[in-house]
């Protein structure tokens, strides 16, 4: 505080809709100090940079490998889901950027949570947090709902088909049958974590080693039995075989639709839906970011075991998408377990039994690494008085427990409603609007205002925008600001129009070239703009190269392939978010950490100035 607070003009401003309102935005916005005050760490420091690999790596490939890359090959992308699989890697390798330079600068449990928190404010924190939880719950529901189907195939099918018949589930949107199988292994888990990080780590880096070696065999096996001609199907076949599957599912009343052949069976429009869909395979970068308490040097291991995850997760996709579209035509690809299915259809039938005791690892460590951030999620929002506080206990080995055996409890919930693929896409929007706002944090940290240099006051004007001064303001932050916001609405607008009026293009009509060509123009001038505003000069020990032009694309990237996603993904979606907002202003809000550290910090300056009344008056 600069001076003390004037009680009349307090009591002024506090009258009428206006003051209210903004006294609200005030609350909504107040931010967290990157290093508060009295707040402790009760996490133990014991992990290594070899230890987040493993996590990261882990905690990726799982059911996104083993089970959902049969999934969207067949009915979403055909051959073409390796580039699904490419868009999805390029946008979180920029989104993997952005938690490197947040980890070597805020090295704190909460990652996107946490960045969000102390620079943009307190709403749109829980906001991210509230979506990362959404992100983790379903990840984890979907691993271990990929675990148990796995493990059914072993054994004949024996588990869905008894659940099948004595606990049917008719309900439009939902499972066909509540999977208690998924929900006990979640909550066994849950209770392995609670134990302790370190023996959690270790398990999970065993795991980690099979599931790559396993994968290795795969990808081997896919080129040496592969056949081009399963990527150059022609129609003639794909007309035979839709007359085949059409009269077996005549009686069920069913249609078939897997595509028009070729290498982009569903066209263009398939392989960016699958990208969306895809975006799920690599949600393990969070999981990493969460650690920023439990690591020895979080500076150095986080973003190296970002960069090093990324790097292995995308080659393992690539790898073995393209094995298994090869190794077989993508519409005989077996939606629940497509690699065994796979080795059967080249006559290897013994190697199944390899791949199922590789992808029973996989999904044993992905499910490890995927419950593995919740719980410290719930930790750092209950720590911030966001969520309920029980959440932020720990025990005597340093370990969240009640957050662990809550996040858990959530997950088993809904693996007893949802099916796979629904799961898996409220995950992916999760995810992606978590990482679209690390990079909005990215902007904001990178423009933010030098609070050590001394500054006279700046006039409001357009050329300002074109000629700064040479050191950011707050004028420029402000500036940076404003524009972001102007540059948000038009990527959702072009997002949006670019998904709906795709035949219109394609078909050269004039007005939406016109209103694509307006749209493209308004966002490059608002990219310039912000690129004449100078930059922040403090350093750290990894910086993102090509800002603000990567956080733009990675934002543009992100809100395409959630405008990807159906309808049904944003209803859920939806109702979890006002679950969300009505936890926040019922108990978050009222509760906040950050709301007594301001009130403390207004009355304090109050008591001087009342002390300095009395003084002058005697």
């Amino acid at each position: 505080m600069s001076g003390p607070i004037d009680n009349r003009s307090l009591e002024t401003t506090s009258r009428g809709p206006c003051s209210k309102a903004f006294k609200l935005y005030r609350t909504l916005a107040r931010k967290k100090p990157l290093d508060p005050e009295g707040e402790e760490s009760n996490l133990c420091r014991c992990l290594t940079t070899l230890d987040l690999v493993g996590l990261g790596v882990g905690s990726t490939l799982g059911a996104g490998v083993y089970v959902l890359s049969g999934e969207v090959a067949r009915e979403v992308a055909g051959p073409s889901i390796i580039l699904s699989f490419l868009l999805a890697a390029v946008a979180s390798v920029f989104a993997g950027l952005f938690y490197a330079e947040f980890g070597a600068r805020a090295p704190k449990t909460g990652s996107a949570y946490l960045y969000t928190y102390v620079t943009i404010g307190e709403m749109c924190a829980f906001v991210t947090g509230w979506n990362l939880l959404l992100s983790y719950a379903n990840g984890t529901s979907s691993m271990a709902k990929a675990w148990i189907g796995t493990f059914d195939d072993l054994v004949d099918n024996v588990i869905g088909k008894t659940l099948q018949q004595h606990v049917m589930m008719d309900i439009p949107g939902l499972a066909s049958y509540p999977d208690f199988f998924a929900a006990a292994l979640i909550m066994l888990l849950a209770g392995i974590l609670t134990y302790g990080v370190r023996e959690s780590s270790i398990l999970n880096t065993f795991f980690t080693v099979v599931n790559v070696a396993v994968l290795l065999f795969i990808i081997i096996s896919g080129f040496i039995k592969g056949d081009l001609n399963n990527w150059r199907t022609c129609k003639k076949d794909i007309f035979n075989v839709t007359q085949q599957m059409e009269n077996h599912t005549a009686a069920q009343n069913e249609t078939v639709d897997i595509g028009i052949g070729g290498f982009f069976p569903f066209g263009l429009e398939g392989t960016l839906a699958g990208a969306a869909t895809c975006f799920y395979a690599f949600v393990g970068l969070d999981c990493i970011a969460t650690t920023g308490e439990e690591v020895k040097n979080p500076q150095k291991s986080i973003p190296l075991g970002i960069v090093v995850s990324l790097l292995i997760c995308f080659l393992a996709y690539f790898g073995v998408s393209a094995a298994l579209t090869l190794m077989m035509p993508y519409y005989l690809l077996d939606i629940s377990s497509p690699l065994p299915v796979a080795f059967e259809y080249i006559g290897w039938e013994p190697a199944k039994y390899a791949v199922a005791v590789g992808s029973l690892c996989a999904l044993s460590t992905s499910l490890l690494g995927v419950m593995f951030p919740m719980p410290r999620m719930m930790f750092a929002m209950a720590r911030d008085g966001l969520l309920f506080k029980p959440l932020s206990y720990t025990s005597s080995r340093q370990s969240p427990v009640l957050a662990t055996l809550s996040a858990g409890a959530v997950a088993a919930f809904m693996v007893l409603l949802f099916d796979l693929k629904a799961m898996v896409d409220m995950s992916s929007i999760g995810t992606i609007f978590a990482y679209s706002l690390v990079a909005v944090c990215i902007l904001i940290l990178r423009y933010k205002e030098d609070t050590n240099l001394v500054h006279r006051p700046e006039p409001v004007s357009i050329s300002g925008l074109f000629r700064p001064p040479d050191q950011p303001t707050h004028r420029t932050s402000k500036n940076v600001r404003i524009t972001m916001v102007v540059m948000l609405v038009l990527v959702i607008v072009l997002s949006v129009l670019l998904n709906e009026a795709m035949d219109s293009l394609r078909r050269q009509e004039i007005w939406s070239i016109v209103v694509v060509f307006v749209l493209v123009l308004m966002l490059i001038f608002t990219v310039i703009i912000i690129c004449r505003q100078p930059q922040n000069t403090t350093q750290a020990a990894f910086m993102v190269p090509g800002v603000p032009v990567l956080p733009i694309i990675s934002i543009f990237i992100n809100t395409y392939l959630m405008v990807q996603l159906g309808s049904e993904t944003w209803i859920s979606y939806s109702v979890w978010m006002v679950v969300g907002l009505i936890i926040y202003f019922g108990y978050g809000i009222r509760h906040s950490v950050q709301k007594q550290r301001h009130q403390e910090m207004h009355t304090q300056p109050n008591v001087v100035h009342v002390i300095q009344i009395v003084d002058s008056a005697a």
